[in-house]
């Protein structure tokens, strides 16, 4: 019995070689190919900025709504094995009486969003007032609440800010970094003024427990944004961009006037920090897929043909499915075009801007903070930055 098994496996390994076993032979053509790799998502970026909103940090928060623009910037080129990563904000506000004593004197203003709109408004709306400051039922808090990633690959940082004790509150900063460190996410410390005074009160201590980096910076340094040759031509390049979008659902009118706000709050600072917002809009990184049409249908999160009528905006009423498509396309093509001016504009206003910064002596503030502190830790993950 053994002798005949033998024997016909080597009958159908040779009839398989010689084509003489059809079945087998056309299996083997026909078969479907392996399956490619798998699409994955796209790195992401997770910070979570807390700030302290007591009674002397209006500097300090100056600093973070001025630069968010700047920040964003300087991450909008980074990519991760050639991916360009997503980038997601979170801001909460802590030491301000102003706020209940029950939630301890803490308010998530946003949670981690992509929408970077959202995130200039909830700077733009903070005040100070107070107060006592809990860092470490802060961090807790960010820690429990907002929706960390649990990809190792990602970059998941607490930034927190302020100047009174690290030590202060009911819940010991030791374990809410413990907490932190479970969960993969790195906490950064930046004291409001000296670097020793910091060291001495805790700050020092809770990134080193952290595996962070500990900062100090000059709250009080009014940041500078240099006014360049490029800023007129900017401004008008934004405000074209901002004719390509076209709101839909019951959020897109609202979100439209928001990013019109943000121009506005913008330019009101200076045409410096507006042509930073117009740079960080034409980037990969300012995503508005959940009330813009364009972003929606490129990142392939809605078809525009089976959109209810009510979802649409007044210009696209009416239309034929074929007439939904080439609207949105046209504004996609117009979006590219003025995309493709303002970053190529931007490079020549960002060589002018670096040679002028130059002549003056440099100073901490929260941007370089921030970005220091994510191109360290984005770099152990192979995380390549421009």
């Amino acid at each position: 019995m053994k002798n005949k098994i033998v024997i016909l496996a080597i009958f159908i390994i040779t009839a398989v070689t010689v084509g003489f076993y059809p079945s087998f032979r056309l299996y083997a053509e026909t078969a479907p190919p392996a399956p490619e790799t798998a699409v994955v998502d796209a790195p992401v970026i997770q910070l979570a900025i807390l700030l302290d909103t007591s009674s002397s940090m209006d500097g300090l928060i100056h600093q973070t709504r001025e630069q968010l623009w700047q920040v964003v910037n300087t991450f909008a080129d980074s990519t991760h094995h050639g991916q360009t990563p997503e980038l997601q904000v979170a801001v909460y506000e802590y030491g301000n009486d102003g706020i209940s004593a029950q939630n301890g004197h803490i308010r998530k203003l946003r949670g981690l969003t992509t929408e970077l709109d959202e995130v200039s408004q909830a700077l733009f709306s903070l005040t100070t007032d107070g107060g006592e400051e809990y860092c470490g039922y802060v961090i807790s808090m960010a820690v429990k609440e907002l929706a960390w990633s649990d990809r190792e690959s990602d970059i998941r940082a607490i930034f927190i800010a302020g100047n009174e004790p690290f030590t202060q509150g009911p819940v010991e900063y030791k374990q809410a970094i413990t907490e932190a460190r479970k969960r993969g996410i790195t906490v950064n410390t930046i004291h409001a003024g000296s670097f020793k005074e910091g060291a001495e009160s805790g700050w020092k201590d809770g990134a080193m427990l952290a595996g962070g980096e500990y900062m100090n910076i000059d709250h009080n340094h009014k940041v500078v944004h240099i006014t360049a040759p490029q800023d007129k031509r900017l401004a008008e390049l934004n405000t074209q961009l901002n004719s390509t979008y076209i709101p839909y659902g019951t959020e897109g009118k609202r979100k439209h006037d928001l990013q019109l706000e943000q121009d506005m709050k913008s330019e009101s600072v200076s045409s410096g920090l507006m042509a930073k917002r117009a740079k960080s809009k034409a980037s990969k990184l300012y995503k508005n897929s959940t009330w813009d049409l364009v972003d929606a249908v490129e990142q392939g999160e809605v078809k525009v043909t089976e959109l209810k009528e009510e979802a649409l905006p007044a210009p696209m009423a009416g239309m034929s499915s074929e007439e939904r498509t080439e609207y949105v396309m046209t504004k996609q093509n117009e979006r590219n075009k003025i995309k493709e001016e303002i970053k190529k504009l931007s490079e020549e206003r960002e060589a002018y801007v670096t040679e002028k910064r130059m002549e003056k002596p440099q100073v901490n503030t929260m941007d370089q903070a921030l970005v220091n502190a994510v191109r360290k830790q984005g770099e152990e993950k192979n995380y390549s930055f421009k």
